[in-house]
């Protein structure tokens, strides 16, 4: 049997006794939009080769589908990243604080896709840049970015699934007075449309965990998990206990605070999920940014 490579097929072992290859493609999780596009592209290959027909097969028989190459989906850039991991289906980054995950035009330049897209061109990589996981401009740490659309389907479907165990690391406002707990605050859109309040009335549900690792009165850094991923979420529940995050522009009013950092002290710092292909449950971390682990040294 001819070996396929992994980054160009996505490949299963049949296990039953006798089965139609789509059938068998829909019990191993492929979404019926992959499967039908791979049938009008004539993309399915049994046992090496290709194949035109929905024939049947047997246990020990390969069945698999082949991504086809894309063109890429921003302007090429050249820069260094951070690489955390990589794999033929994935790609996972520690993104730098001041830099833009991407923008809505496909012309823009100086954003992590543009980088991304480098990276790809740079490798032979030739997909289109599929982000998972998105940042603000100012927040650093872990982006993962899918190499095939199988990949972010299913990665996005654990995301989706509240599956993906999302821990963060803040520098704030110290003197806590509970060492740990959990922020349960419903969050709106304020009417400039650009700050988040709590908002117990009109607002949806968001939940955090926190815990306090350091703190000296001052400032304090604390590891915060996400059950839910509303759009500044972390920064407004600490603002909503008193422990707004440092350098936060939006959400922390004290000039004194906002001085020490030139952005928000907020770092993505670990994430967990299953690998698409395999399901193996992987920790993925990132180390702090140099402003961050400055700052963080001071906290004794």
């Amino acid at each position: 049997m001819e070996k396929l490579n992994p980054y160009e097929f996505l490949e299963f072992i049949v296990t039953d006794e006798k089965i139609k290859s789509r059938k068998f493609l829909e019990k191993m999780d492929i979404s019926s939009r992959h499967i039908r596009r791979a049938c009008r592209e004539n993309s399915i290959y049994v046992n090496g080769k290709r194949t035109f027909e929905n024939v049947e097969v047997k246990k020990g028989d390969s069945v698999a589908i082949r991504f086809p190459d894309e063109s890429l989906n921003a302007l090429c850039q050249y820069k260094d990243i951070d690489i955390c991991y990589e794999d033929y289906d994935l790609l996972i980054v520690n993104k730098e604080y001041n830099c833009v995950t991407h923008t809505a035009k496909d012309d823009s330049k100086d954003t992590l896709l543009n980088y991304l897209a480098g990276y790809f061109e740079k490798n032979n990589i030739k997909r289109k840049v599929r982000f998972v996981n998105r940042l603000d401009r100012d927040t650093s740490g872990l982006i993962i970015v899918a190499k095939n659309s199988y990949a972010h389907a299913k990665i996005m479907d654990e995301f989706s699934n509240n599956q993906v165990d999302k821990i963060y690391l803040a520098i704030c406002r110290g003197d806590f007075k509970e060492k740990q707990g959990e922020i349960v605050k419903k969050i709106s859109l304020c009417q400039d449309g650009i700050r988040r309040e709590v908002d117990d009335d009109n607002g949806k549900y968001a939940k955090t965990k926190y815990q306090v690792l350091k703190d000296n009165k001052k400032l304090a850094l604390v590891k915060l998990k996400l059950f839910t991923g509303r759009t500044h979420q972390i920064r407004v529940h600490l603002k909503s206990i008193g422990h707004p995050i440092i350098g936060d522009k939006l959400y922390n009013d004290s000039n004194e605070e906002q001085n020490l950092m030139n952005r928000q002290a907020l770092h993505s710092y670990s994430l967990s999920f299953k690998l698409p292909r395999t399901g193996e449950l992987k920790t993925f971390t990132a180390k702090l940014s140099d402003d961050m682990d400055m700052l963080n040294h001071e906290i004794s």
